[in-house]
């Protein structure tokens, strides 16, 4: 079983517990989701890592591509924009704005505790790759020397306290959706045709 169907199942993106943690998040950021397609969202926005075989490669960066076609199909292009914008770099790749269902999910992997996502992390085989990724991606100048410092922990209770460091303090910069960097726009087209060659 590849790691992204792991993760769905039972890792840091499991459906049965990820929602949960991102309709809480949401909570704290914009208040009760009252609206039902926010819940699709919450549920389907991940499922694109099911048959993955790395979470952070170009491949895994597709992950955003299903959960868009099944918000699209069922309820249209807003909601389609606004699940598959849930990703800062397939926003920034199509010249869009990150979603507030971004800003959400970020703070659902805040929200989580270290005792429940390390061991769904280690379970589904993620923990490692996320381990050298996040340090590895977060030397441009993004992170403070501290959270650097415990970014590059080996030990993943350190680590990971590193990394909700830097993702909470970018949450606060950015939740106003507005801010934050983004390529020029593209036509809708270009979006499009992006993800009509995943099918």
């Amino acid at each position: 079983m590849r790691v992204g169907t792991k993760s769905v199942i039972f890792g840091v993106h499991a459906t049965l517990v990820h929602p949960f943690f991102l309709a809480y998040a949401w909570s704290r950021l914009f208040g009760f989701p009252w609206d039902p397609r926010l819940w699709v969202a919450f549920l389907v926005h991940d499922l694109g890592y099911i048959g993955k075989a790395n979470m952070e490669s170009s491949e895994g960066q597709q992950h955003v591509v299903l959960g868009g076609r099944i918000m699209g199909w069922l309820f249209g292009p807003e909601w389609r924009d606004f699940t598959l914008c849930h990703s800062r770099h397939w926003a920034e790749s199509v010249g869009k704005k990150y979603s507030k269902l971004c800003l959400a999910d970020k703070l659902a992997f805040v929200l989580t505790p270290a005792w429940l996502y390390i061991p769904m992390a280690r379970f589904s085989g993620e923990l490692r790759e996320y381990m050298r990724v996040s340090s590895e991606r977060q030397l441009g100048g993004r992170v403070s020397n501290f959270e650097l410092s415990l970014l590059k922990s080996r030990d993943p209770r350190v680590w990971l306290e590193g990394l909700k460091l830097y993702t909470r303090r970018w949450i606060e910069q950015h939740r106003d959706g507005l801010r934050g960097r983004s390529a020029s726009v593209r036509p809708q087209r270009f979006q499009e045709q992006v993800v009509g060659s995943q099918s």
